[in-house]
């Protein structure tokens, strides 16, 4: 990988991405850090373990000079594998680790006293792409996917959506472990499987390639720890001003993230090494504005889904609390002092003085990072039963909620055909055609000779709207 990146080519990457001819970070970003007369900054390393959206927070936070802000002279380190970017903290070699929930708790529960301190993606986020020729779940059949390796979240995703078409994994469809996202799309590419789950950018090369998507997970509102912000105990209680500090560096670079889109969008080409407009543009919208939280809590229920998995092999798992994994102090500080909500009531301000050196180089190399399986729904969501966002979300499409979509074909019986899309689920169009997310039954109904599950439906599927008058 590179070591140096100059002011120059700093200029050349935002005037190529964001299409503006001389414009540079240094007028970009156009507040100085400042930080106490006379206090020297701290020097801090701090881990992050995958080059993906999902890791975004902490690359913001960087570029964006906010740890310097707050009176740190930050150095960031890429560890890749969840593992062992938990041991690299446990070791000390960094302060704080932007890290999978999965590998956290397992060595909690092993006694190292690693523990969560904020929630930076509270869901998954993978599609499950397949070959052109495929077009509905049942079509899978006698058919091979790939996964990174067993036990992987890829692996977990990839029988969670098989399972909810009815299909059995191994038997009904082939598993093939493969080891890297790239790895797997590239065997998809060349026809050695029909179907992987893949996340950005590699969904918008995905799309482009005109391969089909059948499920984007997103689609379930399923709350799981995909990745948190993670330090140990006795950092917090040694040093808990530079936990706080670390954490609001966090806060303000996703601040900054969502309210300044081509900043953004200059940052994620950088780390993701892409000029793919679609797939930036996909991963600043879909990742970073509808997943990353304002307010960057753990998800509780998504980590007690993880402790029922890791149970099944795992006796300590099995009494363990979600409460034992996380210290929420330093986020509930932030929020009741007004911090966050400051932030995105008052008018935008610039970054402040961004760093100039690369993107760091990996320091450890290993295989992808593994997450353990997760229990699914077990009904569609009516309006009462939502669990709190995950997220500030933002639409799947840029369709707006109407009575009935103009994509909605009406019949002689008042009935109508509707065509699946991302994003869509009984409740929300129960919510669309008859302005209640209670009604869901209703299509359900209609549609038990083709819907084998209420609880999951697959883009493209056609269903059947009954007109809002027939009964229940």
């Amino acid at each position: 990988m590179r070591k140096n990146w100059t002011m120059k080519k700093h200029v050349m990457l935002t005037a190529l991405f964001l299409g503006t001819v001389g414009i540079t970070f240094a007028r970009v970003f156009v507040s100085i850090a400042q930080t106490p007369a006379g206090q020297p900054l701290k020097k801090v390393v701090i881990g992050y373990s995958a080059i993906s959206p999902a890791s975004s927070s902490a690359w913001f936070a960087y570029e964006g000079g906010f740890f310097r802000k707050n009176g740190l002279d930050a150095q960031l380190i890429f560890v890749e594998s969840g593992s062992r970017m938990v041991q690299t903290l446990i070791s000390g070699d960094v302060v704080a680790a932007q890290v999978a929930g999965p590998p956290v708790m397992q060595s909690n529960l092993q006694g190292s006293g690693v523990v969560m301190i904020a929630g930076l993606l509270n869901t998954l986020d993978y599609k499950f792409v397949v070959s052109r020729d495929i077009t509905r779940p049942d079509q899978l059949k006698g058919k091979t996917v790939a996964v990174s390796r067993v036990g992987s979240s890829s692996d977990f995703a990839t029988r969670y959506a098989l399972e909810k078409y009815g299909l059995v994994p191994d038997k009904d469809v082939a598993i093939l472990q493969i080891g890297s996202q790239p790895a797997r799309f590239g065997a998809l590419e060349t026809g050695k499987i029909h179907g992987v789950m893949i996340a950005i950018p590699l969904t918008a090369k995905a799309a482009k390639m005109g391969l089909n998507t059948l499920a984007d997970l997103q689609m379930l509102g399923l709350e799981y720890q995909h990745t948190s912000l993670a330090v140990s105990q006795n950092l917090i209680k040694t040093q808990p001003d530079l936990v706080r500090n670390v954490l609001k560096s966090f806060v303000e670079g996703i601040h900054y993230a969502k309210t300044h889109r081509k900043e953004a969008i200059a940052v994620l080409a950088k780390y993701l090494k892409t000029d793919d407009s679609d797939a930036l543009q996909e991963a600043y919208e879909a990742e970073l504005l509808g997943l990353i939280p304002e307010k960057p809590y753990p998800t509780m229920k998504g980590i007690q889904t993880i402790l029922r998995e890791m149970g099944i092999k795992d006796t300590n798992a099995r009494s363990a609390r979600p409460e034992q994994f996380v210290d929420l102090s330093f986020m509930k500080e932030l929020d009741s002092s007004g911090f966050i909500d400051r932030l995105y009531k008052s008018p935008a301000v610039a970054m402040a003085t961004p760093r100039v050196e690369p993107a760091p180089a990996p320091v450890i190399a290993a295989k992808e990072n593994t997450t353990p399986l997760v229990e699914a729904r077990t009904k569609p969501v009516a309006a009462e039963e939502k669990a709190k966002p995950v997220a500030k979300q933002i639409p799947a499409s840029t369709e707006k909620s109407a009575t009935v979509p103009v994509t909605a074909k009406a019949t002689k019986s008042g009935a109508q055909e509707y065509m699946v899309k991302l994003g869509d689920t009984l409740s929300k169009l129960a919510e669309r055609f008859y302005n209640s997310p209670y009604k869901w039954e209703k299509i359900y109904e209609a549609n038990k000779d083709t819907l084998k599950n209420p609880h999951y439906i697959y883009v493209g599927q056609k269903l059947t709207i009954p007109a809002d008058d027939q009964a229940s």
